[in-house]
């Protein structure tokens, strides 16, 4: 399968990309995972935050999103890291991490990078770089630990 993928500054977005991404956040972390959490939280167009799609045949299979470190001293942040339900078992994760990290090093170099992991997936995260900066915690009653590289 071949597939598109895009590095996009939030102005680069259609209209159609903004809605595939928001649907497809909203199945996974909201109706799969029976989650309900306000996840359209004034982040996805705001400042220089980004977003790494993942496509075939203009339908998204895979996508993060990154955030602008937000001072001199504060790390990029990659979060809302999805596969779609008809893509898992391909390694579109990796490839999807592979690439919100270079991204995050190409546009923010002097900046560690951060994400907030649901707990089962530490070591899945740690194959990029990661290690555990906290203890685990409930986020929306989901485990999660805080990651750096």
């Amino acid at each position: 399968m071949a597939l598109d993928w895009q590095d996009l500054h939030h102005s680069e977005l259609t209209t159609q990309q903004l809605y595939q991404i928001l649907a497809l956040r909203n199945t996974v972390f909201i109706v799969e995972q029976i989650c309900p959490y306000q996840d359209i939280d004034g982040a996805d167009l705001y400042g220089e935050n980004r977003h790494i799609l993942a496509l075939s045949d203009n339908k998204l299979l895979a996508y993060a999103r990154l955030l602008a470190p937000q001072g001199e001293d504060r790390p990029a942040k990659i979060g809302r890291v999805i596969v779609s339900g008809e893509a898992r078992g391909m390694k579109l994760g990796n490839q999807l991490m592979e690439q919100a990290v270079a991204s995050c090093q190409d546009h923010w170099p002097q900046h560690k990078i951060f994400l907030s992991a649901q707990a089962h997936l530490q070591r899945f995260y740690g194959r990029f770089g990661f290690t555990a900066v906290s203890e685990t915690y409930l986020e929306d009653d989901i485990p999660h630990v805080d990651m750096q590289n």
